[in-house]
């Protein structure tokens, strides 16, 4: 299983120039991936111009959305131009990962509505593959490019409802899921590959999870002071959320081989500081 770190665009004590430094030393360590979580009604980094960042210095390590709120998004078009530059400044790393969302300011700050997000996002992901295989688009235009040079970004679908299975299954290569522990996430995992045979695919997905974790000093109570603000929208579970964290190097390594006999692929390792010896903390727990 590999193992990849989340690029702190969320977190309390960030700054520009710390995401950078992070992103570089993430590849030093030897992580995987660098992932990104989303949100637009918060105090945190646009995470597409975060990756562009981290693309700029790095050369090896993935760059991932885990999760993109695309449906809150406007303009599909804009959107895949996006991404596709991305993907070509990093020399085809971008995997695109997306989901419906579950905060509804999220979608009202950009006008877009929310009731239907799932629906809207099946033909996000849809007319996304259509610009990047240079087709026209939903309104009738093609030519919007940057054309990739291969297939383009991979694309993996968040969510633990049979909707969401069901959408991996049309329009991904992988199934991506956060805030589960490795027992439920052996379930889950199961469901998705059930929703790739029932559509009728051959291949497997390919799975990913993310879990948040936060070493040294004080661990518990920087993380599940930043947990709780970040999670304060789903009310009383957040501090469900604060107090799942992972906090001792033992069981970072202990859930990283429970999540890997569950059959996850990858798994992403949130933190909860931005501080480049959390990185060093996280890398020699979970990479040694």
């Amino acid at each position: 299983m590999e193992i990849g770190v989340g690029l702190p665009t969320t977190v309390p004590d960030v700054d520009g120039r710390r995401l950078v430094h992070w992103a570089a030393r993430a590849e030093e360590h030897g992580f995987s991936t660098l992932g990104v979580l989303d949100r637009l009604v918060y105090d945190s980094y646009e995470p597409l111009t975060a990756l562009t960042a981290a693309a700029a210095v790095t050369e090896r390590i993935r760059l991932a959305t885990t999760i993109l709120l695309a449906a809150y998004r406007p303009a599909t078009p804009l959107l895949a131009k996006q991404l596709a530059t991305l993907h070509e400044i990093s020399g085809g790393r971008l995997t695109v990962g997306t989901a419906a969302g579950g905060r509804e300011d999220d979608f009202q700050a950009t006008g877009a509505t929310y009731g239907d997000r799932g629906r809207r996002l099946d033909a996000i992901l849809s007319e996304l593959r259509a610009v990047w295989d240079g087709k026209e688009t939903a309104t009738g235009v093609a030519g919007i490019g940057p054309r990739p040079s291969g297939p383009g970004p991979e694309l993996i679908v968040g969510g633990h409802t049979p909707t969401a299975m069901r959408r991996a299954a049309r329009h991904a290569s992988g199934w991506i899921a956060g805030g589960s522990s490795a027992t439920a996430y052996a379930d889950l995992a199961q469901q998705a590959r059930a929703a790739w045979r029932t559509e009728g695919r051959t291949d497997t997905p390919r799975l990913v999870a993310l879990v948040y974790a936060c070493l040294g000093p004080n661990a518990r109570d920087v993380a599940e002071r930043y947990l709780r603000a970040y999670y304060a929208f789903i009310g009383p579970k957040a501090e469900m959320a604060a107090k799942a964290v992972i906090t001792d190097a033992d069981s970072l390594r202990e859930t990283a081989t429970a999540y890997e006999a569950a059959g996850c692929d990858e798994l992403l390792v949130f933190p909860c500081t931005a501080t480049s010896s959390q990185l060093d903390l996280l890398a020699e727990a979970a990479l040694s």
